[in-house]
């Protein structure tokens, strides 16, 4: 656990994925009784800049679909979906780095549009007199929550590659595959898309990126591995407290200390000693080495 983690894991936002669906719902429903409010809180760097600021968080209601919201029958089970596999990722990673991989996704969709902003100044697009209504357009489909989900899902991929799911409610598939062909997707995009789903693209790929980079590859997320490492350092707590009565891992055989008295002591094993003692540095190389049935001593001072 890092010291960051230690420090504020407890502010982390348990249940997240209700949170977000909660917010994918309510967007669902600003854009049944009024459609055109949606333009009024998408993530728009130009009328941020103007002095909309609270478009930095109101962009969260723009849901996954786009602007119509499809079948109410697909929006429910799509809803349903991404709920189950964040779920699925919180209680495998923990809430903390759920919460972390989710906020960071975010934070970088956020820092994309101003960098669209920044590339629509330098190309003179900005400036022009269609600028307004250049980003609201592509703030409306371009800057919504939707690439947000596809990197829940390459994530959750990279998690549970094993997985299967039915593919039109018929036709088993495993969820690598889908994941392959998520990413292979998302790469023709940013190579085909106008430049503002160029930076958007870019943005959830990273995020993806860095849980890979932070994790250390597939197979340090996955749930198989992530079971192994708890159940380990369960077993080193247990086993460690056993021994020393104190939770400690080490104990010299001859003045008793621990790393718990004193951090800063080193502990070795005697290789010339019959049996498993231990010794800290001020007793390694004073001690009388120990037979089968004698008890460790220190030896007697040179003349």
């Amino acid at each position: 656990m890092s010291d960051f983690e230690k420090k504020f894991g407890r502010y982390a936002v348990r249940n997240l994925s209700s949170v977000l669906i909660g917010l994918y719902i309510l967007g669902y429903l600003v854009l049944l009784v009024a459609p055109g409010a949606m333009n009024y809180l998408t993530l728009d760097p130009y009328k941020i800049m103007h002095g909309q600021v609270w478009r930095i968080v109101t962009w969260l209601l723009n849901p996954p679909t786009g602007v119509d919201g499809g079948n109410l029958i697909f929006v429910m089970i799509m809803l349903f979906f991404y709920y189950s596999i964040g779920t699925s990722l919180e209680r495998v990673w923990g809430t903390y780095r759920y919460n972390v991989f989710i906020f960071t996704g975010i934070l970088l969709t956020v820092v994309s549009s101003f960098l669209w902003l920044g590339f629509s100044y330098l190309t003179g697009i900005a400036g022009s007199a269609y600028a307004s209504d250049y980003f609201a357009s592509y703030a409306l489909y371009a800057f919504s929550t939707y690439y947000i989900n596809m990197s829940i899902f390459l994530a959750y991929a990279l998690t549970f590659p094993e997985a299967q799911v039915l593919l039109m409610f018929v036709i088993p598939v495993k969820v690598k595959w889908l994941g392959i062909a998520d990413l292979v997707y998302l790469v023709y995009c940013l190579l085909r898309y106008p430049a503002p789903y160029r930076f958007v693209i870019a943005a959830a790929l990273i995020d993806v990126l860095i849980l890979w980079l932070r994790a250390g590859g597939w197979m340090r997320i996955s749930p198989a591995q992530v079971h192994r490492r708890q159940s380990f350092k369960r077993s080193v707590k247990t086993a460690s407290a056993g021994r020393t009565g104190g939770g400690a891992m080490h104990r010299c055989a001859i003045c008793g200390r621990t790393e718990a008295d004193n951090p800063n002591l080193e502990f070795r094993y005697c290789s010339k000693c019959e049996g498993s003692y231990e010794y800290c540095s001020d007793h390694l190389f004073t001690h009388v080495h120990v037979k089968a049935g004698e008890a460790p001593r220190i030896k007697a001072p040179e003349r």
